[in-house]
């Protein structure tokens, strides 16, 4: 069973969701929440596997609200989802830097919004690699994130784990990883998967970030 929480200031949109979900025998709204920081205390108390997160709303907005939770190690198992009227902005940018594992957009199809969240549940693929990509054009483009590597974890690395956080960082699936290192998904997974636990990151979109910040990859043309 897939435990989900909602947070969201629009009670409207909440119960849309909620409506939405509750139609799914492998799905359960667990709580709702009005701001950010009865989200984060709803989170402790019933440890749902995703939390979806709008970004603003009062007392504590939905970034402060993520920072929070992948801050918890009793959280860990958290996976944060934001909510946007906008789609990809600095707002999104910002609240996957805070550790949110994906976005979705409010005006969301319901197969896709369903589809989703049972990805994230997974904890496969929680960005899609075109979204992954718009991540790092945003990403590349703020001067101040730059780093040199040291104290990253990154000489822990194996060099196929090297090698595949250097793809995952060009916005690849684990397909298309497996299709350039000549492995298999299964084993290219398992590569992403042990980088990520040796690097302490909670998903793909916090491995590209620190991928950056290492200067384990640098964009092109800088």
């Amino acid at each position: 069973m897939i435990r989900v929480l909602l947070v969201d200031d629009q009670r409207l949109l909440r119960s849309g969701f909620r409506a939405l979900l509750d139609l799914e025998d492998d799905i359960e709204v667990v709580g709702e929440a009005g701001d950010g920081l009865e989200g984060v205390a709803l989170a402790r108390q019933h440890l749902p596997d995703i939390a979806l997160i709008d970004i603003q709303m009062p007392v504590v907005d939905g970034i402060e609200a993520t920072r929070r939770i992948a801050a918890d190690p009793a959280l860990a198992g958290v996976h944060v989802v934001i909510l946007t009227n906008y789609g990809f902005d600095e707002y999104v940018f910002e609240a996957l830097r805070a550790g949110a594992a994906g976005f979705l957009v409010k005006d969301i199809v319901p197969e896709d919004f369903l589809h989703a969240v049972r990805v994230a549940a997974r904890g496969d693929a929680l960005l899609a690699p075109s979204i992954t990509r718009k991540l790092i054009d945003r990403y590349v483009n703020q001067p101040l994130h730059t780093g040199s590597g040291s104290g990253t974890g990154l000489e822990e690395l194996t060099n196929r784990e090297h090698e595949a956080v250097a793809l995952v960082a060009q916005g690849l699936s684990n397909e298309q990883i497996a299709d350039r290192m000549v492995i298999s998904p299964l084993t290219a997974k398992t590569h992403v998967n042990r980088a990520m636990a040796k690097l302490h990151a909670r998903d793909r979109a916090q491995l590209v970030i620190l991928a950056y910040e290492s200067g384990l990859v640098t964009p092109r043309g800088h």
